[in-house]
């Protein structure tokens, strides 16, 4: 269920580009059961791994922990992309770990771009 992840990792917020202030107290696999999340609410940081750009389990994952009331920071970890960020921080993200090559790949402005992910939010826009 865990994962060590590299310390030369980025850390993306919407105000950009960050370096890792602290590790994740538990990273949870994509494939994490519904009924797991319960016991690990009280947590400060959890991370969500992403394993590959193809894998969106973990949206799913963490749209059911906000539901579940976990208040903690959130952190998407692993192969994710610029154009992923909003999603990321729509379904409760409150910021993603990259890899360093991935950032080569994909500077902060990239990631910047998305970072009005609210003004893109059409469900929010139709609540009102």
């Amino acid at each position: 269920m865990t994962q060590q992840l590299n310390s030369k990792d980025i850390i993306v917020r919407d105000d950009g580009f960050h370096a890792l202030d602290a590790e994740a107290e538990l990273i949870l696999a994509p494939d994490t059961s519904p009924e797991e999340l319960v016991d690990h609410l009280h947590r400060d940081l959890i991370g969500i791994d992403f394993p590959a750009f193809t894998d969106g389990r973990g949206f799913s994952l963490a749209r059911r922990l906000r539901e579940l009331g976990f208040q903690g920071r959130l952190r998407a970890t692993g192969r994710l992309i610029a154009d992923q960020y909003a999603m990321a921080r729509r379904v409760g993200f409150d910021e993603v770990q990259i890899p360093v090559d991935i950032a080569e790949r994909q500077p902060e402005a990239q990631w910047l771009a998305r970072a009005d992910w609210r003004a893109w939010d059409h469900r929010a826009q139709l609540a009102g």
